[in-house]
C-alpha cells in the first residue's frame, strides 16, 4: 500500500503481512518524514490525531474494521 492509502499525503510503499504491521510501519513512516521537517506529513499526522481523538469508540471499531478489510482487499505484494 502507498502512504495515500494509509490517509497520507505522499507516494511512498509501505509494507506489512498484516494489517496491523502495516499500521505500525505507516507509522513509522510517518514519523520518520516529521522527524525530518516535512511540512505536509506533520499536518496529516495532526488532522489524524485530532479525527481520531473525536471518536467514540465505535467509531474506532468501525474504522479498524475498514482498515483491516482494505488492507484484505489489497493484492498479494502490499
Amino acid at each position: 500500500m502507498i502512504c495515500k492509502q494509509l490517509y497520507g499525503p505522499c507516494e511512498a510503499l509501505i509494507h506489512g503481512e498484516t494489517a496491523e504491521e502495516m499500521m505500525e510501519n505507516s507509522q513509522k513512516h510517518a514519523i520518520e518524514m516529521v522527524a525530518n521537517g516535512d511540512k505536509v506529513h506533520i499536518d496529516a499526522m495532526e488532522a489524524m490525531r485530532k479525527q481520531h481523538m473525536d471518536m467514540t469508540p465505535e467509531a474506532q471499531k468501525q474504522w479498524m474494521e475498514k482498515f483491516q478489510n482494505d488492507f484484505a482487499a489489497q493484492p498479494e505484494d502490499k
